[in-house]
C-alpha cells in the first residue's frame, strides 16, 4: 500500500474545502489540543484560506487532474508490472481519494495475509509518515485485518534513493548553474524540538554531519539527504544550500526558500537550480510554489533563470528502487 499525501478531487471551492478540512484537522498535522485546533482550523484557517487555496490548485490542475494523483497512479501501475504474481500494489492517499479506507476494503475483501505499508515520504515527520502509518494501522484494525503488517521505514539516506534523485538532478547539468538550492517542506519549530527535548532549534546542530545530541530528527534527515546527494554529484561546498518552504509562520524551520531565492538574486546569482528531495511526486509545493511563485520572486530581484528539478514521479529508477526495497523487506521476513 503506497501512501501519498493526497489532493482535492477538483480545483473547486467545495472539494478544496473538504480536503483542507480533513487535512488540517489531523492532530498530527496541527498538534494543538482538540478544542484549540478545532476553533483555529475550522473557524479561522479554512474560511480564510479556502478561496486562495482553490486559486492555487487551479494553477496546478491539468486536463488529467491533479499531477500528484496522476503521477502516483502511474507509479503504482509501473510497480505492479514488476511485482510478483501474488502481489498487488494499492495506492492510497492520506487525505482525499483514493483513500486508505478504500485500499483496505479491497485488501480485506481479497483476503491477503500480509500488508506492506509504504509511506512515500523520504524523511520522517510525525505529520507525514507518522500520520500515514497510524491511519493505515487504525483502518486495518477497524476492518479486522488479521494478517501481518509491515511498515517500510524512511529512506532519506538509502543509496538507491540518493542515486535516483542525483540522476534526476544531473540531467539538468547542475555545473552550468551559479547555485543549487535543496528545498524541503518546512515544519513548525516545536514539532522538530519534540524529537530532542530540551534542545531548541537555535541550539540544534542537525545541520552538522554529527549532531551533538545524536538524534536524526526531520531537520537532520534533510541535511543528511543533501550531503549525500551533493557528494554523489561532486558539488563543491558553498555551491549549494538547504532551505525550507511552505511555512505558515516565522516559527518554522529556516532558512526559508523564498528568502533564500531573493538573497541569491541580490548576491548576483543569475542561474539557480532548485531540487526538492522531500517531494517524490510533483505537486502544489513544487510546481506552483517553487516553479511559479519563487521563480517570479527570483526574476523580480534580478535573477535570470530559476529552474525546478522535476521530481522522481514515475521515473524508472524510482520504480526500480521501490521494487527492490519491497523485495528486501520480504526477504528479511523470510529469513
Amino acid at each position: 500500500m503506497l501512501i501519498n499525501v493526497g489532493s482535492p478531487d477538483k480545483a473547486e471551492v467545495w472539494p478544496v474545502y473538504r480536503y483542507l478540512t480533513q487535512f488540517l484537522n489531523d492532530p498530527r498535522v496541527i498538534d494543538l489540543p482538540w478544542l484549540a485546533r478545532t476553533l483555529l482550523v475550522n473557524g479561522i484557517i479554512i474560511p480564510l484560506r479556502v478561496r486562495k487555496s482553490t486559486g492555487l490548485y487551479r494553477r496546478l490542475w491539468t486536463d488529467q487532474g491533479s499531477p500528484l494523483i496522476t503521477s502516483s497512479s502511474e507509479l503504482a501501475g509501473k510497480l505492479q508490472k514488476i511485482a510478483a504474481k501474488h502481489e498487488t500494489i494499492f495506492l492510497a492517499m492520506r487525505y482525499g481519494h483514493p483513500g486508505i479506507k478504500e485500499a483496505v476494503d479491497r485488501i480485506v475483501n481479497v483476503g491477503f495475509d500480509k500488508v506492506i505499508v509504504l509511506p512515500l515520504y523520504p524523511q520522517y515527520a510525525e505529520s507525514t509518515t507518522g500520520s500515514a502509518i497510524v491511519a493505515a494501522e487504525l483502518e486495518l484494525a477497524a476492518q479486522k485485518f488479521r494478517g501481518e503488517v509491515i511498515t517500510i521505514p524512511p529512506f532519506y539516506n538509502h543509496p538507491a534513493f540518493i542515486s535516483a534523485f542525483s540522476e534526476r538532478i544531473r540531467s539538468y547539468q547542475p555545473e552550468t548553474y551559479d547555485h543549487i538550492v535543496f528545498s524541503y517542506h518546512g515544519l513548525p519549530d516545536r514539532q522538530v524540538e519534540k524529537c530532542h527535548p530540551g534542545i531548541s532549534i537555535s541550539e540544534c546542530r542537525c545541520d552538522l554531519a554529527f549532531p551533538e545530541h545524536g538524534h536524526r530528527c526531520y531537520r537532520a534527515q534533510c541535511y543528511d539527504t543533501t550531503r549525500l546527494i551533493a557528494g554523489q554529484l561532486n558539488l563543491k561546498f558553498g555551491s549549494y544550500s538547504v532551505s525550507f518552504q511552505s511555512r505558515l509562520s516565522k516559527n518554522w524551520l529556516s532558512p526559508f526558500t523564498d528568502e533564500t531565492v531573493i538573497r541569491l538574486a541580490n548576491e548576483g546569482k543569475r542561474k539557480v537550480l532548485v531540487a526538492a528531495p522531500s517531494f517524490v511526486t510533483d505537486c502544489l509545493e513544487t510546481i506552483v510554489e517553487i516553479g511559479q511563485d519563487h521563480n517570479a520572486l527570483f526574476h523580480l530581484h534580478g535573477g535570470e533563470k530559476l529552474q525546478l528539478v522535476e521530481s522522481l514521479n514515475a521515473g524508472q529508477a524510482w520504480v526500480n528502487f521501490l521494487g527492490s526495497m519491497i523485495r528486501e523487506v520480504l526477504s528479511d521476513r523470510m529469513v
